[in-house]
């Protein structure tokens, strides 16, 4: 074998062994870097690595591949108030989701909603009527109280004591008319309350089924 010929064997063989070590490299180098995680300090300055910080472990963190591009995410510690903010806002949900459903199956036109509106608010209308008619009664007996009081010491001079059944009687009556007077208000409050659930009841049926329709 000429000298020639041996040299450009062992060229040959040299040059496989540089690709194959080559390859290797590039394909550990490829590895090593296929994932890390990505996440951001207290600064706002993002960083990557193959292990999150202890002190990062309860922050919002990602896992990226070579490209840098997210392939998952893992959701941070959160405090308490995070958590419950987050069952609010999920039951307000299920609320809402079970109340669009009651709209769906109880009324079959806006008509529905409005005659409910209206028998509800006759009711009040006629509990309010009682009311103040009950009230008007209050006034005439603590009327008839009070100058039967006058008879008595010490609103008359020399006049005997005041028997205990007029005192009480006379207190019970005051009481029972601010309870009333107090309740009547709460009637107006609440068919001012009762106007508006009806009102976004309406709203929301006419929504619900516009987006029946479009779909």
């Amino acid at each position: 074998m000429s000298v020639s010929v041996l040299r450009l064997g062992v060229l040959a063989l040299l040059a496989v062994a540089a690709a194959g070590a080559l390859h290797a490299q590039s394909k550990k180098s490829t590895s090593s870097h296929a994932a890390a995680y990505r996440w951001v300090d207290d600064q706002g300055v993002v960083h990557y690595g193959d292990q999150v910080p202890p002190q990062y472990a309860g922050k919002d963190r990602e896992v990226v591949n070579g490209q840098g591009v997210p392939v998952q995410h893992f959701d941070g510690a959160k405090s308490p108030d995070q958590l419950a903010s987050e069952a609010r806002d999920r039951a307000a949900i299920i609320r809402q989701k079970q109340h669009d459903a009651f709209l769906v199956t109880t009324y079959t036109s806006v008509k529905d909603i409005e005659s409910l509106r209206d028998s509800r608010l006759e009711q009040l209308k006629s509990q309010r009527a009682a009311a103040q008619q009950y009230i008007e009664s209050l006034k005439s007996r603590l009327g008839t109280l009070q100058q039967r009081a006058l008879t008595f010491s010490p609103y008359k001079d020399g006049g005997r004591r005041m028997p205990d059944d007029v005192a009480e009687d006379l207190v019970r009556t005051v009481n029972e008319m601010h309870t009333q007077v107090t309740a009547l208000a709460n009637e107006s409050d609440q068919e001012s309350k009762l106007r508006e659930q009806f009102q976004s009841d309406i709203e929301r049926y006419r929504e619900l089924h516009t987006l029946h329709t479009s779909d």
